[in-house]
């Protein structure tokens, strides 16, 4: 669109102030109107060309300039394009950062949901093992009656002991409490025995 030669024919018009307002073939917004008046010279005016169109500059002059402000206007079209997409991206850019802010942070409470859940059901299997343990604990003690015992003649016993100790080469002066022992052992037996137990 720039300076080279174009195939394309444009005609323009002028009004009673030999002003230019219509270019047939091209439409052209009011600021390209009138960045145009302002380039043109004001002192110098061209005759009219035949067939009633005229202009106050050449007619080469006057495509050159529409070209140049055609130029301009899709130079700006272009760079507010360029903008906008840009911001476009920006936007996009931001909005998934965005998303996937969101979705680091849902992932970061269902993990900490799922580990405290899987406390919560830990410490629940180790109250009810620890309970069924206490209960198959109970039921075995009472399928078992437990017997409470006690040494019989623990005292003689302790005697016999110390006696042996003291008179490790000499035994037999420990016999008359090994008798003794021995009776109150067999006393125990029969006691038993006549308790039915």
């Amino acid at each position: 669109m720039g300076g080279t030669a174009s195939t394309r024919r444009v005609t323009f018009e002028a009004d009673e102030n030999e002003n230019i307002t219509v270019v047939k073939g091209i439409r052209l917004s009011e600021n390209v109107i009138d960045r145009m008046k302002e380039a043109s010279p004001s002192g110098s005016k061209s005759p009219r060309h035949s067939g009633g169109y005229g202009a106050s500059v050449s007619e080469e002059e006057l495509k050159r300039r529409v070209a140049e402000e055609l130029a301009l206007e899709q130079a700006k079209k272009e760079s507010e394009k360029q903008k906008q997409l840009k911001q476009s991206k920006e936007l996009d850019q931001e909005s998934a950062h965005e998303q996937l802010t969101r979705a680091i942070l849902r992932e970061r409470i269902s993990s900490e949901e799922e580990r405290s859940r899987a406390k919560h059901l830990s410490a629940e299997f180790y109250k009810v093992t620890t309970e069924q343990y206490q209960k198959a604990t109970e039921e075995v003690e009472a399928k078992f009656k437990r017997y409470d015992f006690h040494p019989v003649c623990a005292d003689l016993q302790a005697q016999i002991l110390q006696c042996y100790r003291q008179h490790t080469h000499q035994t037999l002066s420990c016999s008359a409490l090994a008798a003794q022992y021995m009776h109150c052992v067999n006393q125990a037996k029969q006691g038993t025995l006549e308790k039915g137990g």
